[in-house]
């Protein structure tokens, strides 16, 4: 019997250490014991320090591997095990047998993880800390269901690189410095106190947006479970707001109707407070605390890139995986796009991201989230955050991906097959801006034959290219 010792938590490394050792070594699974956390070192091995030949495996299966290693299940590393021995002798294509117990079951759990990391990009509250030198510092606790801390930190440092954070967590910390992310031992609920009572403004901010006639206990439920709650300030108010939505909406419907009201102008959507956001954390902030204003929403999904980036990229709305994720252009389109910017010689990271819409609309069909396309009036009703958006990224030259955001930038329907190529858009100082407009990656996933497909594709590398001169021009 084989025993393998793993650090505690998502022990990623040295898991894929000691598999390519016992698959060279021909150690078959039942023989095979892995013991992770500080008890095994009573009983358990290191894994072998000798370097051992590298596992050649399919894409989806090192993807599964990577995802089932942050279950909190302790036969986790068995059962990935196992996967990886049938996998090299002779089963390559195991991922495509669905009905397989041991990939249904591993198919399940990393499912779970994605959903404890998707649970913890949207319930997670940072608090203001003492500042360390100029720059703002937050600190946040959250206890999540399986090992997935560093899964999920680099989602924080993407979204808020402009300060320094800390996240803690029972089993791990981590802390950002504006330069690196650095993982450390786990916290407890007192190292992210309130110290400046702004959870006390939130939770009455929070109150005021409630609407009883809307009150879904069993969908809050399912988006927000209760194991959640202790840690998020507004929680607090929500069964106190439930007992009393029944008088509410009875009193309302009672009510004398009033003179209909008009929409509330686009600009109302600028910030939660009277001042206009400065920077681009302020903004994004504003975002994520607003209620998504188009029906079937989740959760904000805000751009990603460089500030003063020379290219900005405009899509119409996030998608499914980007809802679950909370980073824009990381589903089918997203990849196409990566791939186009790549063969256009634009590399993605110089580049700043995001949507027109910034919530994903959809209709549920059965477990499906089915894409609906926005309305005119709700792309308007985004426009101020996204020209905002613009303003603070300043970027060179903004392209236009499809009809929905040439409508966003220009105000106006616009006609991708008559106007592609370069568009002049007014910003929200009255100063014209340089935009250009192109095709939505996803219309080359609509395609419905290889020969068409190429050849928009090669149309569409062509528009990023000449995007990119133009932007180039602009400097000069």
């Amino acid at each position: 019997m084989r025993r393998v010792r793993l650090s505690p938590g998502a022990d990623l490394d040295g898991f894929r250490h000691s598999v390519r050792g016992l698959v060279a070594e021909g150690v078959p699974p039942d023989e095979a014991v892995f013991e992770a956390g500080e008890e095994a070192g009573l009983f358990g091995a290191p894994a072998s320090e000798e370097e051992a030949p590298t596992l050649s495996l399919p894409r989806a299966v090192a993807d599964l591997v990577r995802l089932v290693v942050c279950h909190a299940d302790p036969e986790r590393y068995a059962l990935i095990y196992r996967l990886v021995w049938r996998v090299t002798h002779g089963e390559r294509r195991l991922l495509e047998v669905g009905s397989d117990p041991l990939v249904h079951r591993l198919e399940r759990m990393a499912k779970g993880v994605r959903r404890d990391i998707h649970k913890m990009h949207a319930f997670l509250r940072f608090r203001e800390a003492e500042r360390v030198g100029e720059r703002e510092r937050f600190v946040a606790w959250f206890e999540p269901e399986h090992h997935i801390l560093e899964a999920a930190a680099p989602f924080f440092r993407d979204r808020f690189s402009g300060f320094d954070w800390s996240i803690h967590t029972p089993e791990a910390s981590a802390h950002w410095n504006g330069e690196r992310l650095i993982v450390g031992p786990g916290g407890r609920p007192e190292d992210a106190p309130d110290v400046d009572g702004f959870e006390e403004g939130w939770a009455t901010y929070y109150a005021s947006t409630f609407n009883p006639a809307r009150a879904n206990t069993r969908a809050m439920l399912n988006e927000m479970p209760k194991k959640y709650w202790r840690n998020m300030p507004e929680t607090s108010l929500i069964p106190s707001m439930l007992a009393a939505a029944p008088q509410r909406v009875a009193a309302m419907v009672a009510a004398q109707p009033a003179e209909p009201r008009k929409r509330p102008p686009t600009r109302a959507l600028r910030a939660m407070t009277d001042q206009e956001p400065k920077t681009l954390e302020d903004l994004n902030r504003i975002i994520l605390a607003s209620e998504p204003l188009v029906p079937g929403a989740t959760r904000a999904v805000l751009g990603e890139g460089r500030i003063g980036s020379e290219l900005a990229f405009v899509g119409e709305q996030p998608g499914d995986q980007e809802d679950i994720e909370g980073r824009p252009f990381v589903g089918p389109a997203g990849k196409l796009l990566t791939r186009a910017l790549d063969d256009a010689g634009i590399p993605r990271a110089e580049a700043y991201v995001t949507n027109a819409v910034k919530h994903f609309k959809f209709e549920q069909r059965g477990k499906r989230r089915i894409h609906k396309k926005p309305t005119a009036g709700e792309v308007k009703h985004y426009r101020w955050w996204l020209m905002k958006e613009l303003d603070l990224v300043h970027p060179r030259l903004t392209i236009a991906l499809g009809a929905t955001a040439a409508l966003a930038l220009a105000g106006k329907t616009v006609s991708v097959t008559k106007v592609r190529g370069p568009m002049g858009y007014v910003g929200l100082d009255g100063k014209e801006r340089q935009g250009f407009v192109t095709v939505h990656p996803s219309f080359l996933l609509r395609l419905p034959d290889e020969a068409a497909k190429r050849r928009e594709y090669d149309a569409f590398v062509a528009d990023l290219h000449a995007a990119h001169e133009l932007a180039r021009d602009l400097a000069a």
